[in-house]
């Protein structure tokens, strides 16, 4: 599979642009259990051309982290067309259009996902983006706005055709959000469609290495993007890739690799953006680092509620010193 001038010898695992998820310091342990390629966290075009810092901090990029895609949201054609040019500036390996973000404040405007209701201008920002930088476009998009408008077959051909180099397909409509399950059906047409020439990338419900393998083998897609699974977990992408050369599963993390990976994330977190703001937005990973094990409840809210990252590493290490069978 290639785009533009990045190659990938096997279907490359890609981890999805995640808002408030997938910052540096998430996106580089990732990558250390094997993601492919990564996406920034989506960035509101009329916060770039703002210069608005915490648009400009998403494009802080770093050589460990390649290839990656710097992806962009925006309801405007000439602003998503300035941002677009911001982006490549950062030299990014390719610039990804947002057509399928279902936040309600970000569909409101027009932006997102909300422009499957307005396809004409969908493709007319895409062909503005294409035409405007020289590093390849691609889009990420859903199946539809909702299930009577499932139009992802000639949306994607259109796309194609206005220039993009590759297209993700998240297996839902905006309606679903992230309810129900995730309809590959629709991105296997989209691949088996004789017009379509560009790599396909499927994404939606990828939470483990049979999954994974199921989903290239049924449906041909070129890659696969995993999304959600990977908050917290970041082993997703070593067992997926484990399982696709081997066909045996990894035995999941032990709880002193949690510990430790969780401490790393933390450690990254301050260094990049300070104690304060790292803590609170480190919060909403603690679940997800240590999900599944029944006795955690306690440690997570004390996690929460610590303020220091003294406290934070001083309660990892009484997790850590925890016999791993009690604490499953």
């Amino acid at each position: 599979m290639q785009i533009g001038s990045v190659t990938f010898e096997q279907p490359p695992v890609m981890l999805a642009p995640l808002e408030d998820i997938t910052d540096l310091p998430f996106r580089l342990i990732c990558r250390a259990y094997g993601a492919d390629m990564a996406f920034t966290e989506f960035i509101a075009s009329e916060g770039l051309i703002r210069n608005a810092q915490k648009s400009t901090l998403k494009m802080d990029l770093h050589n460990d982290d390649r290839p990656i895609g710097i992806q962009i949201f925006g309801h405007d054609c000439e602003s998503m067309k300035q941002a677009a040019l911001m982006a490549e500036a950062a030299k990014p390996d390719l610039i990804d259009i947002n057509f399928g973000c279902p936040v309600k404040k970000v569909v409101n405007k027009g932006a997102g996902a909300g422009m499957l209701r307005d396809i004409p201008k969908m493709i007319a920002i895409t062909k503005t983006i294409v035409q405007a930088v020289s590093l390849p476009v691609t889009v990420k998009t859903r199946l539809g706005w909702d299930e009577q408008s499932k139009s992802i077959v000639t949306v994607a051909e259109q796309l194609q055709d206005a220039g993009i180099q590759a297209i993700t397909i998240h297996a839902r409509t905006r309606s679903q959000m992230y309810r129900g399950e995730a309809d590959w059906s629709w991105i296997g047409k989209v691949k088996n469609n004789p017009r379509m020439h560009i790599p396909v990338i499927g994404n939606g419900d990828i939470t483990s290495g049979p999954i994974a393998k199921n989903m290239l083998l049924t449906y041909g897609v070129d890659g696969i993007m995993v999304g959600r699974a990977a908050i917290g977990y970041p082993w997703i992408f070593a067992e997926i890739k484990h399982y696709l050369h081997s066909g045996t599963e990894l035995p999941p993390p032990n709880l002193a690799e949690r510990v430790a990976v969780c401490r790393k994330h933390i450690m990254h977190e301050i260094q990049r953006k300070g104690e304060r703001l790292a803590i609170i937005e480190m919060r909403k990973t603690y679940s997800h680092y240590f999900k599944g094990k029944p006795h955690f409840k306690p440690f997570r809210i004390r996690l929460v509620e610590a303020d220091t990252a003294q406290t934070l590493y001083a309660l990892l290490d009484e997790i850590a010193a925890l016999p791993d069978p009690e604490f499953n």
